[in-house]
């Protein structure tokens, strides 16, 4: 607990953080963790592998080819002779290749750091999830230990009541009944919250978390409209830029393969000894490969390629504005929702305390005031839950929108 509260101070004193709720880690805690997850590193990994094959197109793969022969001629009459043949060539790219290869490997290049970012924005929206279900799990686990305490309070009352018989036996077994039940339901609910945080920290470990979760906070809507937001959801989608690059790319490359069906020669060259160094020359040399049905059929290949890129294009904006209409949708559900449930556990709570009142002054059965208890305490859970998957939600079309937890580059071009 002290290491997580020295870590929030010093994060607070090395970056100003934005507005933010209560209840959630300290920004720059939250990118660290997000910057250094495992699949995150990994899509790093693959922009150093797109920006190395980027060089390598740039460069290109036409090597000199060294090519010699050393013989031996024995001819009758004259004796032998000693002879050598010796080839130095390199194919040369094509006017315009060259261009068209530099052109696939940046937008290669794009296409990686786009997947690494939007790897990176799934890998923040699985932190969420993780640390409001373990928000939700323990601010009902507090719910249920206040009220299993609260039924031990009446246990206790109601076995001195019944000691000085003013209270039967079966009043006794009644509330001991429904203490059990309660402390069932505790112990459910301490499990679902110990699971909730087993698998933050596993998923998370850099990440450090205090003894207990934070109280859920008030829901409140972002600064930016939601509309604002769903529209930052499509406009900032790394998926629909990695699938723009890589429709532009695989376009490239369908070029890059109609121009190499005229190939690329090769000049080099000749340097021979015949006759013991009685006949020397030097020349030059080349060759090209003359294409047939093979390259026709990868520029067919190509371009069919670049065809499904366009389609998958198509696909993956529906589905970025499918998802940004989802999380405006969700926030505004979920909204209605938090309202509804907050407005029965208040009911439900005064309902309880009246019983309760009603239950001491004798015009209220025990069973009557136990059930409200319990009524009060199902709804005080379902408004949690409810408040949690309102926070959810907001947080979800922030995310989705790169309005927090965005790494220094999430918003380039």
């Amino acid at each position: 607990m002290i290491r997580y509260i020295l870590l929030i101070g010093a994060a607070i004193m090395a970056t100003p953080l934005l507005a933010q709720r209560a209840d959630l880690p300290p920004e720059p805690l939250v990118i660290e963790a997000l910057d250094t997850h495992p699949a995150v590193a990994a899509a790093q990994a693959r922009v150093r592998s797109a920006q190395a094959g980027s060089d390598m197109l740039r460069r290109g793969s036409h090597e000199f080819t060294f090519q010699g022969t050393l013989s031996r001629r024995s001819a009758e009459g004259e004796g032998d002779y000693a002879e050598y043949d010796v080839n130095l060539t390199r194919p040369i790219r094509l006017p315009g290749k060259a261009a068209l290869d530099r052109k696939a490997g940046e937008l290669g290049v794009e296409v990686a750091h786009n997947l690494m970012e939007d790897i990176r924005h799934q890998t923040a929206l699985a932190f969420s999830d993780n640390w409001h279900d373990w928000l939700i799990a323990s601010a009902q686990h507090r719910t249920d230990l206040d009220s299993m305490q609260s039924l031990k309070d009446d246990l206790a009352a109601i076995r001195r009541r019944a000691q000085l018989r003013d209270a039967s036996l079966l009043e006794v077994d009644q509330v001991q009944s429904a203490l059990a039940m309660a402390e069932a339901q505790a112990a459910t609910s301490q499990a679902a919250r110990d699971e909730a945080r087993v698998k933050l920290a596993a998923n998370f470990p850099g990440l450090p978390l205090p003894e207990e979760a934070p109280a859920p906070a008030a829901p409140a809507m972002p600064a930016d409209s939601l509309e604002i937001l769903r529209d930052l959801v499509i406009e900032r989608s790394h998926e629909i830029r990695a699938s723009e690059r890589e429709a532009q790319r695989l376009a490239t490359l369908a070029r890059r393969a109609s121009a190499d069906r005229i190939a690329d020669p090769s000049l080099g060259l000749r340097v021979f000894s015949e006759r013991g160094g009685l006949e020397k020359g030097v020349g030059l040399v080349g060759s090209i490969p003359l294409g047939g049905g093979y390259r026709r059929a990868a520029h067919d290949q190509a371009s069919a390629e670049a065809g499904a890129a366009d389609l998958d294009l198509a696909r993956v904006r529906r589905e970025a504005e499918a998802t940004a209409s989802a999380d405006l949708s969700n926030v505004r559900a979920h909204d209605s929702i938090w309202r509804s449930m907050e407005n029965a556990a208040s009911s439900a709570a005064a309902a309880a305390g009246r019983t309760k009142r009603g239950y001491e002054l004798g015009q209220v059965d025990l069973t009557d005031m136990l059930l409200a208890r319990r009524q009060a305490n199902d709804a005080r859970r379902q408004e949690i839950e409810a408040r949690g998957n309102l926070l959810r939600a907001i947080l979800k079309i922030q995310i989705d929108a790169h309005a927090v937890w965005t790494s220094q580059e999430g918003h380039e071009d």
